[in-house]
């Protein structure tokens, strides 16, 4: 990064005038855990042999990626979540902590990368036996067979319990007749298919013996690996240009009654004998798919770790840019103003870097979260629903998050934004499908939501209707005495309409979390009661009052994500032994947490949970917060820990203060000698001449002059 650019200054009587940023230990602590393998796994991410090349044709871009990976499988440490048996390290943790820094490099290396061995290998590692294990994983590993994960289909995306592909099971064979029905059920918009892939772990109906034992992974050769042809019975079509991650040969397969070997079923969770007899440890059909489809959480952990870097990568370029660049004269005659300086600039950028910083902790709190479920330490079915249900929270936050980050970063660098070799547009446009691959956001939240209805619910398995009734009658007059004046008028008669005692009350941590907990309570229980009926009705009934009620739900997920994130926030907060980061940091904690509520405002003043002077507070102090925060800000960001061969944005090399500093020193030099042209405005104004009459004319409104005269 160059040089620290120009502050505000700031009160020295201030009480944060004296807070200063250890950004050394603060890029510490965001770092993680995994600290370490970040730092090696950023080395190569800066390395000119992994960074993207802009402008690239697709074919170009495409077999650049290839030989990318080939290269990291040779040498780039990126096995680590694989048995040691096999070269790995039985880390998974740190295998996906170095994979969500590949980001910086190149989304389309580290999607790809994700396809190669957090999809496919993975698929075979967690859903395989030890017999695929030692037949199929080195090839995977090695890229030595380049994978497909062929889920999606045309028509069914996140609904994946209703694919269209079956496999039937031949026993006369002993294969399994793996086909694709109709041009819906095609395999869809999947990375490695459209040109490298010779492999792919297929996912179809398990039919045996006349039953349908629903979703099962198959592992299935698609191409020769010679010719690159297609196997007899495969077909597939290029996806082609996309709007972005063109590094990544997306494509879509079909199969036409292709003969799939016995063997090649990946049967941990289900199981065919040679006579067609199905056999599974897991007896419920429900829990069966969900335990395999939870093996596969990681792609959603790796995408939401990505989706941070990329922010924290855009905030490193807008906030060092807006502290360069320089528009508008404002107090001084001679200088412009910093953009960084102007109220609304910060009022763009630093809720979204305080976002971030929660972002950021939360990620580190998923991330231990999967290693202690995948490394076997928390390995039950409620530790595997939670990793499920935080994943599905964090993901759909962090990715649109992203997306905002970097719009929001591109207006704020105004033209240079625009610029490929500013980076904004292109991570813009490789961000963008992160938001529904991996599981459409909208409907991840979903799944949060019927969780903390689920939760909601066992809260009263012990409970007879009478007590569920009493309980939903006290919500209810709970909600009723917030929404009266009486909870608004003792907020009112607290604060005895003082600012400052009013800001305490919402600075005050305690705070923060009974106004974000409250927000998340009241609006399940809600929703849980209006549900309530759904239980006795018919099917048809049933969905159409949860179809009605979709959107509280929706809310309801998006507000636990906000705890979630506060709540990581708070606990990173209490690792901090330096006094001025730690105190620098709670303003932004407090940011995040007052942006959160200030954007619920409605919500709260509705539901009575704060007075009309007290949501008025709330934007007044997040005003006076970035004001405390801004001369920070350059510090926030290069705790970040990212150099210029990561950021490789031309706006951050110094380039453009050198311009504001050469246009200042021109017109100091102007001024000095005296040749400086004088502002025209600058000259007293002379009277205007008065035209002279044509002869004998009389001027225009003097006529009744002559006769009162």
């Amino acid at each position: 990064m160059p040089e620290r650019a120009d502050r505000t200054a700031v009160d020295p009587k201030a009480p944060d005038a004296t807070a200063v940023v250890d950004v050394a230990k603060l890029e510490d602590l965001l770092l993680g855990r995994w600290a370490d393998l970040r730092r090696s796994a950023r080395a190569l991410a800066g390395d000119p042999r992994f960074t993207k090349t802009e402008g690239l044709s697709m074919a170009d871009h495409r077999a650049r990626v290839l030989t990318q990976i080939k290269t990291l499988a040779a040498g780039g440490d990126v096995l680590r979540a694989f048995p040691a048996e096999f070269g790995g390290s039985d880390d998974h943790g740190g295998s996906l902590a170095r994979f969500e820094e590949l980001v910086a490099a190149d989304p389309s290396l580290q999607i790809k990368a994700g396809v190669q061995w957090g999809l496919f290998a993975s698929a075979i590692l967690h859903l395989g036996t030890a017999e695929h294990h030692r037949r199929l994983l080195p090839g995977a590993m090695s890229v030595a067979v380049p994978g497909v994960f062929a889920m999606t289909e045309t028509g069914h995306g996140s609904d994946v319990a209703s694919i269209g592909t079956t496999a039937v099971y031949d026993p006369a064979t002993q294969e399994f007749d793996l086909h694709t029905p109709f041009r819906a059920a095609w395999k869809d918009y999947l990375g490695n298919a459209g040109e490298h892939g010779t492999a792919a772990v297929v996912f179809a109906q398990l039919v045996t013996r006349g039953v349908n034992h629903g979703v099962h992974a198959f592992y299935v050769p698609l191409r020769d690996g010679e010719t690159m042809a297609f196997l007899p019975g495969i077909d597939g079509e290029d996806d082609g240009l996309k709007g972005g991650l063109n590094g990544i040969d997306n494509g879509r397969l079909r199969f036409d009654h292709v003969r799939v070997a016995r063997a090649n079923l990946l049967n941990r969770y289900g199981d065919v004998a040679a006579d067609g007899t199905y056999s599974s440890p897991i007896a419920s059909p429900g829990r069966r798919f969900f335990t395999m489809l939870s093996t596969l959480v990681q792609g959603r952990v790796s995408l939401n770790g990505a989706a941070v870097n990329v922010s924290k990568l855009a905030l490193v370029i807008a906030v060092t840019y807006g502290n360069e660049r320089r528009q508008f004269a404002g107090g001084s005659d001679t200088d412009e103003v910093v953009l960084l300086d102007y109220a609304e600039h910060q009022r763009r950028l630093l809720p979204l870097l305080a976002a971030t910083y929660a972002a950021s902790f939360a990620h580190e709190r998923l991330l231990e979260t999967f290693d202690g479920v995948f490394s076997g330490r928390d390995g039950s079915d409620e530790d595997r629903e939670d990793l499920e249900t935080l994943a599905a929270a964090l993901k759909p936050t962090s990715t649109w998050h992203a997306l905002t980050t970097l719009q929001t970063a591109r207006e704020a660098c105004g033209g240079a934004g625009f610029l490929t070799e500013n980076r904004l547009v292109s991570l813009r446009a490789d961000l963008d499908v992160f938001v529904t691959f991996e599981g459409d956001n909208t409907v991840l939240l979903q799944l949060v939501a019927k969780r903390l209805l689920a939760d909601f619910g066992r809260e009263f398995s012990g409970i007879d209707a009478g007590g569920v009734a009493r309980y939903m009658a006290n919500r209810a007059a709970d909600a009723a005495l917030h929404r009266t004046p009486l909870l608004r008028a003792v907020q009112a008669l607290s604060d005895g309409g003082n600012v400052r005692r009013s800001a305490g009350q919402l600075r005050d941590a305690q705070t923060q979390r009974e106004l974000l907990t409250d927000r998340v309570d009241t609006m399940v229980a809600l929703v849980a009661g209006a549900l309530r009926p759904a239980t006795k009705a018919s099917r048809a009934d049933a969905a159409a009052l949860f179809n009605a009620h979709q959107h509280e739900l929706i809310e309801a997920a998006r507000a636990h994500a906000d705890l979630v994130q506060w709540e990581a926030f708070t606990a990173g907060l209490a690792r901090v032994d330096d006094a001025g980061t730690r105190q620098v940091l709670t303003w932004v904690r407090d940011l995040f947490g007052l942006s959160v509520i200030e954007r619920n405002l409605a919500w709260y003043l509705i539901n009575g949970r704060l007075s009309a002077g007290r949501a008025r507070t709330v934007t007044s102090y997040i005003d006076r917060l970035l004001g405390r925060l801004r001369p920070h800000a350059q510090d926030l960001v290069d705790a970040f820990g990212y150099g210029p061969e990561h950021v490789r944005a031309t706006i951050t090399t110094g380039a453009e203060r050198e311009r504001q500093d050469e246009a200042r020193a021109h017109y100091r030099a102007e001024r000095a000698s005296g040749d400086a042209p004088v502002p025209e405005k600058s000259l007293p104004r002379a009277r205007p001449a008065l035209a002279q009459p044509s002869p004998g004319a009389r001027p225009v409104g003097t006529e009744n002059l002559t006769a009162a005269s």
